[in-house]
């Protein structure tokens, strides 16, 4: 099944640890701040600082706008994202504590729950074309152009960028699309 999520439909709320806010995309449908399977936000960062504490849970942060950012894990681990489509992959429940390089950046956060899911990310900065057979979620997000989509049937599915597309169970769904983020979301109990 083929969703378009239109950024008008996004939510803003406040960050988990009160320091700012977040632009959330799509939410596993009972799921609430403290309480879900996945979730799907972009964030602006201005200024350094502790993330939230998102124990039990894995964070996959890619940057999307500015200039690099450094992210510190536990005062031991550090990943630095300096491209566009840059991503880390960390514990939720780690002091992650972010440092900009220079100036304010955006990222795209992808946060799954580590007892309901297994989750992937993909970024592609050139331009794509993917054949999607999966048994879950699969979101994908391009950061400045429309995504193609051919559904099994052949149908031409146009998404504009800036817009969230969720396939649910995709079999013989083909992608195509330039500076993406695929997601792939698949629950642990099934």
């Amino acid at each position: 099944m083929i969703k378009i999520i239109s950024a008008q439909s996004f939510k803003t709320i406040p960050w988990k640890n009160g320091k700012g806010v977040t632009t959330e995309l799509a939410i596993n449908p009972t799921g609430i701040l403290d309480s879900f399977d996945w979730r799907l936000s972009i964030a602006t960062v201005a200024e350094d600082g502790i993330f939230s504490d998102f124990s039990g849970y894995t964070r996959n942060l890619v940057l999307i706008e500015g200039d690099s950012i450094s992210l510190t894990h536990n005062e031991n681990k550090t990943d630095t994202l300096t491209n566009i489509l840059d991503f880390a992959t960390f514990d939720g429940g780690s002091k992650t504590e972010g440092k900009l390089q220079k100036g304010g950046i955006k990222d795209f956060n992808i946060i799954t729950s580590k007892v309901a899911c297994d989750t992937k990310v993909r970024t592609f900065t050139q331009p794509t074309n993917q054949s999607i057979n999966f048994n879950g979620l699969v979101f994908a997000y391009s950061l400045y152009a429309s995504i193609e989509v051919i559904d099994p049937q052949g149908v031409i599915h146009k998404i504009d960028h800036g817009d969230l597309l969720q396939l649910t169970q995709p079999k013989g769904v083909e992608l195509s699309g330039t500076d993406l983020i695929l997601i792939f979301i698949k629950s642990i109990n099934e």
